[in-house]
């Protein structure tokens, strides 16, 4: 994501220096088909560097909430860790100490651990 910003940056930063390299007699830009491949090539881009990694990410977790059963461990992303007594439709209730319990959304599950990783913390 970073090196995208440095991208957009640094092509910024050229335009208007190559608007003023033209000579003055110089005709028109690329055409028509110039800037159709550079639209396209931005398009691919974007697809690739934004929006796939961040579809990937998204069905992952979906898979990750549908997936949560009562006696799983998990670490919510406010970096709560505890195991799963009740799971309901948008609810889970998380023990995270002998006789403590917390209501937490699905959606604030970040990871599930694996079995037993709470015994050894």
């Amino acid at each position: 994501m970073k090196s995208l910003k440095v991208l957009i940056a640094a092509l910024l930063g050229l335009a208007p220096t190559l608007a003023f390299a033209q000579s003055a007699g110089a005709q028109g830009g690329m055409g028509v088909i110039g800037q159709v491949i550079f639209f396209a090539g931005f398009i691919l881009i974007f697809y690739f560097l934004i929006w796939r990694p961040q579809s990937k990410r998204a069905k992952e977790h979906k898979a990750l909430m549908s997936g949560l059963n009562k006696g799983d461990e998990i670490v919510t992303s406010g970096g709560v860790a505890g195991k799963i007594t009740k799971v309901a439709d948008d609810f889970i209730v998380l023990e995270v100490a002998d006789n403590v319990e917390i209501k937490v959304q699905k959606v604030a599950v970040a990871a599930a651990l694996p079995k037993g990783t709470l015994k050894d913390i």
